[in-house]
C-alpha cells in the first residue's frame, strides 16, 4: 500500500511538471529588438613613409598627405563601422573616420563622415535593392574595394581621380542573384581581396561634387556598371564595364587668384572604364583602365579647360600561406594623364609609378605592409608651375582589425 501511494504521488507530480512546462513553452517568444541586430567592426592604420626617401618634395595630396617634407608617423585611417539587418528588407551602414585631414587645413584626426546609407530590398531575397545616402560610387573595382582589404597602400591615380574619397550622395539600384551575392561576400571573407557586393548590375544618380560637399548646379551625375564573377576551373575571374557622366562645378574655394576659368565654373565630367580581375588562388591579376574628359589646368594658358584624360593600373599578386601566416606579395604599375577636378585649379597631372610590396597577416586582427614606391609625378596648378618630382621611398603600415 505504501509503495502504491508513493507511485501515485510521483505520477501526479510528473503530470503537474509537464503541464507547467507546457504552459511555459506556450508563452510567445519576445520580439527581437532593433539594437540586437546592430554590429560594430572597424580598423586602424598607422604609417611611416620616410624610409629610404630620395626626394622630400615628392608628395601626393589625394594619396597620403604624410608623404614628403615634414611628414612623419601618421594615422591614415581610424574607421568604426556600425551596420545591421534591421529587417529582412532593411540594411543600414554608418562609417565615420576619425583620422581625416580637411583640405587646406593642417589639423589632423578630424572626424568626418564616410558612409551613411540604407539598403531597401525590393523583393524578399533583396536581389533587387535600392541604396540611398552617402556611399561609394559603383565605378572602378579598386575604388569600391575597402582600404582594409586593398594590397597597395593607396588607390591608383588613374581610377581614383574620378571621385575624392570614392563617395557621393545619391540613390542607386543594385541587382544580383542570391548565389552571386553570397560569392561577393565569400571573396572578401576568404582573403581573396574582393570589392564587396555592389551588384551584378548597378545604376544610379548622385550629386557629382564628391563626398561631404554640397550640390552646386542642380544637375545630377548618372552612373552604370555591369560586372560578373565566374568560376573558370579552380579560378574565379570578374570582368566589368562602368561609365558615368555629368557636369562638375569647380569649387571657388579651390581657385587661385588670377586663374582663368569658365564664367559658370561648370565642366563636362565623363568617364568609361574596363576592369578584369583574376582572384589570387594563389596567383592573381587586377587590371583597370579608364578614359574620359573633365576640367584640367592648362599651364600654357593659365586656365582651367575641358581636356581628355586617361590612365589605369596593372596589379600582380600572390597568396601564400606558411603555417598560420598569410603573405601577399604584389607588384603594381600605374599611369595617369589628366586633371584632378577636386584639387586646386583642377590640378594637371602626369603620373608614372611602380610599387613592390608584401602584406603579412600573422593574425586575423593584425596586418603589416612593406612597400617600396618609385614615382615620377608632374602636378601643376596656377601657383605651382614647372613642377615635376621624381623619387623613391619605403613605406610601412601596421593595421589593426576589430
Amino acid at each position: 500500500m505504501k509503495k502504491l501511494l508513493i507511485s501515485l504521488l510521483l505520477l501526479g507530480a510528473g503530470r503537474a511538471f509537464g503541464q507547467a512546462t507546457e504552459a511555459v513553452s506556450s508563452e510567445p517568444v519576445p520580439a527581437k529588438q532593433w539594437y540586437q541586430s546592430v554590429s560594430i567592426r572597424g580598423y586602424v592604420q598607422a604609417r611611416y613613409n620616410r624610409l629610404l626617401e630620395t626626394n622630400p618634395n615628392l608628395t601626393c595630396e589625394q594619396c597620403d598627405r604624410s608623404w614628403g617634407n615634414n611628414g612623419g608617423f601618421s594615422l591614415r585611417r581610424i574607421r568604426v563601422i556600425f551596420f545591421g539587418q534591421l529587417h529582412n528588407r532593411i540594411y543600414f551602414y554608418l562609417q565615420p573616420d576619425f583620422a581625416s585631414t580637411l583640405s587646406g587645413n593642417t589639423t589632423q584626426h578630424v572626424a568626418l563622415l564616410r558612409d551613411a546609407y540604407l539598403d531597401v530590398g525590393l523583393d524578399k531575397a533583396s536581389q533587387f535593392r535600392v541604396r540611398v545616402g552617402q556611399s561609394k560610387i559603383p565605378f572602378g573595382f579598386e575604388n569600391m574595394q575597402s582600404s582594409q582589404n586593398r594590397l597597395a597602400l593607396d588607390r591608383s591615380d588613374g581610377i581614383n581621380s574620378a571621385f575624392s574619397n570614392e563617395r557621393d550622395l545619391g540613390a542607386f539600384l543594385y541587382w544580383a542573384p542570391t548565389a552571386t551575392r553570397q560569392l561577393f561576400s565569400k571573396l572578401v571573407k576568404d582573403g581573396l581581396k574582393g570589392s564587396g557586393d555592389y551588384g551584378v548590375v548597378g545604376i544610379g544618380a548622385f550629386n557629382g561634387q564628391t563626398a561631404n560637399r554640397p550640390e552646386l548646379n542642380n544637375q545630377r551625375h548618372v552612373v552604370a556598371r555591369v560586372t560578373y564573377p565566374v568560376a573558370v576551373g579552380k579560378q574565379i575571374i570578374e570582368p566589368s564595364l562602368q561609365a558615368y557622366t555629368g557636369q562638375y562645378m569647380v569649387n571657388r574655394d579651390q581657385l587661385s587668384s588670377g586663374v582663368k576659368h569658365r564664367a559658370n565654373l561648370s565642366y563636362p565630367d565623363q568617364r568609361v572604364a574596363a576592369t578584369f580581375v583574376l582572384y589570387p588562388q594563389p596567383f592573381g591579376v587586377q587590371v583597370e583602365y579608364n578614359v574620359g574628359r573633365g576640367p584640367e589646368f592648362n599651364p600654357r594658358t593659365d586656365s582651367i579647360e575641358t581636356q581628355r584624360l586617361h590612365g589605369g593600373y596593372v596589379l600582380l599578386n600572390y597568396q601564400l600561406q606558411v603555417g598560420q601566416h598569410q603573405f601577399y606579395p604584389f607588384l603594381r604599375g600605374h599611369y595617369y594623364d589628366g586633371g584632378k577636378k577636386h584639387e586646386r585649379d583642377a590640378r594637371s597631372y602626369t603620373v608614372r609609378e611602380a610599387e613592390l610590396g608584401v602584406e603579412w597577416q600573422p593574425l586575423p586582427s593584425f596586418e603589416f605592409v612593406t612597400m617600396y614606391t618609385l614615382s615620377s609625378r608632374r602636378y601643376e596648378d596656377f601657383q605651382l608651375s614647372n613642377n615635376w618630382q621624381r623619387g623613391g621611398l619605403l613605406r610601412l603600415q601596421a593595421q589593426l582589425n576589430f
